[in-house]
């Protein structure tokens, strides 16, 4: 909301300050004309009130109506006009009060036109301040609507990809409980509780931007053991851990889709074990994820990019960030390494 240039203290203050000492200046100046203290006291005040009156007048107009066009135009062609109001007031009004002294009604008519400059100069000077003002006002706004329709575009990105991350895990998994019912009906039972507890803490945590990385390794931990039991003997994990790194935070469900990415390349098209490990730890104070999985160039799914789930997940980190260099991956032989760096910083500002 555009705040109006009057409804501050300090301009009411400076205002009135620069009234009154500019309503001195004029008394004593009056006075060395010639005029009596009493003259002097009135035409200082009248003069000044009505153009006080004429500059609040100018900046309540720009209050209304701030020209985008030829705007200085504008601005000098009310000061003009609102001067020769201003100006045939003041006259008249001396006039009425001060007539019967000729001497000082001589003096009033030589000094008209130096008074219409001084009026002039006022009032177009409170014009431009008022419209510097209201522009910078608006552009503020604009801004801050601007900043706010981004946000809101960011967050509606962000909750689009985690939402599609999770219906393909979710199909793979329906197909290994409904091969395991017929065969082994225990295991089908174990793997549906086992799911049940994912889902429900990935509705838990819809509404959380940041969790600790323990509490995102303890929901990952339901993820391996899901697909463990899919995959049995085969999948092998090995997750290691520094204790300053558990307290640091991550964006929530960003380790699910990076693991899965790393079964889906190691373990497809095998048939021997495959080890899978995930590595966290601070660095300068920034947490250091590194996950490596063994990686067959001519048996691999897909060889083409990284997939859709490492380029949701450098999509998000660059919409947390404005960074592409969190998410890197490497091949060095047959394992495929994914690095992630998540700064800290932004924690404060994000995670509500």
């Amino acid at each position: 909301m555009i705040n109006p240039v009057t409804n501050g203290s300090r301009f009411r203050i400076s205002f009135t300050s620069w009234w009154l000492v500019w309503a001195l200046v004029q008394v004593m100046v009056v006075n060395s004309y010639g005029a009596s203290l009493q003259q002097s006291v009135i035409d200082s005040l009248l003069c000044n009130l009505l153009l006080a009156a004429s500059c609040l007048l100018i900046t309540n107009n720009m209050k209304y109506y701030l020209p985008q066009k030829e705007r200085y135009w504008y601005v000098l062609l009310m000061s003009v006009v609102l001067s020769a109001v201003w100006l045939w007031l003041v006259r008249t009004l001396l006039k009425l009060i001060l007539g019967s002294d000729t001497s000082y009604l001589a003096f009033l008519d030589k000094s008209i036109y130096i008074r219409y400059v001084i009026g002039v100069l006022m009032i177009g000077c409170m014009g431009i301040l008022s419209l510097l003002w209201y522009t910078l006002q608006e552009q503020q706004e604009a801004n801050r609507r601007k900043e706010e329709a981004e946000k809101m575009t960011k967050d509606a990105e962000l909750l689009k990809l985690r939402q599609q991350l999770q219906p393909h895990f979710l199909f793979n998994s329906l197909n290994s409980i409904s091969a395991l019912a017929g065969t082994q009906p225990e295991k089908a039972r174990h793997m549906i509780h086992q799911l049940s507890d994912f889902l429900r803490g990935t509705l838990k945590r819809d509404d959380q931007q940041w969790v600790s990385l323990e509490e995102e390794l303890r929901h990952l931990e339901l993820y391996l053991d899901i697909e463990k039991v899919r995959f049995g003997q085969r999948l092998q994990t090995a997750v290691t851990i520094a204790k300053d790194a558990r307290p640091m935070y991550i964006p929530s469900l960003l380790l699910q889709p990076i693991v899965e990415n790393a079964i889906k390349f190691g373990l497809y098209d095998t048939t021997g074990e495959v080890l899978i490990t995930i590595d966290a730890h601070a660095d300068r104070g920034q947490l250091q994820i590194t996950i490596t999985n063994p990686y067959d160039e001519e048996t691999a799914v897909s060889t083409q990019g990284t997939g859709f789930g490492l380029a949701s997940i450098q999509r998000r980190l660059f919409l947390l960030f404005a960074r592409h260099d969190l998410l890197q991956t490497s091949r060095s032989g047959t394992l495929f390494t994914t690095n992630i760096l998540i700064p800290q910083y932004n924690y404060e500002s994000n995670h509500h």
